[in-house]
């Protein structure tokens, strides 16, 4: 019977990798106007901000309050699959870790389902990889994804989610 539960196990992750890797192949083959990137800076001080970028019908927000150091620069990138199926946002500071403590953050993907979503305390980059958090550090919900209370470790460096929009619903 645990053999049967770590097949069914080891479906389910090769079925979600697929997808994940078929939505970002498709997101990467996106039109000119269909991706987004822009800059903006995390401030920490404990106050709660929101960034927020729209494509089209489709947003993402990016809530968080973070302590220690100084404004860091982070990236922000929206994007809609050719087939205006598939809605992602990907919020990372590109130098890497953070050094920032976050004291919460929220990702919220307007007008889409979330399907995949992933956040990581630190970057890929120089050689390193991404870490990603515990599954425990944060919860995905139908179109948001959030820190859990009394889990969540304070690092955050990158934040990806992956919604179906409403289009194939018509």
């Amino acid at each position: 019977m645990a053999r049967e539960m770590n097949l069914v196990g080891a479906l389910n992750s090769a079925s979600l990798f697929v997808f994940v890797v078929v939505s970002t192949f498709a997101l990467a083959h996106a039109s000119p106007d269909g991706t987004r990137t822009v800059e903006f800076n995390v401030k920490p001080g404990g106050v709660v901000h929101t960034f927020s970028e729209r494509l089209r019908e489709y947003e993402c927000s990016f809530t968080y309050a973070s302590q220690g150091g100084t404004n860091e620069q982070w990236l922000m990138s929206v994007g809609l699959s050719d087939d205006d199926r598939l809605f992602s946002c990907s919020v990372w500071r590109p130098q890497g870790k953070s050094y920032l403590f976050f004291t919460q953050f929220k990702a919220e993907l307007k007008g889409t389902k979330i399907e995949y979503a992933n956040a990581y305390s630190q970057t890929a980059v120089g050689g390193q990889s991404d870490v990603a958090l515990k599954p425990e550090e944060f919860a995905i919900g139908e179109s948001t994804v959030t820190h859990r209370d009394g889990k969540f470790r304070a690092e955050l460096s990158k934040l990806t989610a992956i919604g179906r929009t409403r289009h194939d619903e018509l």
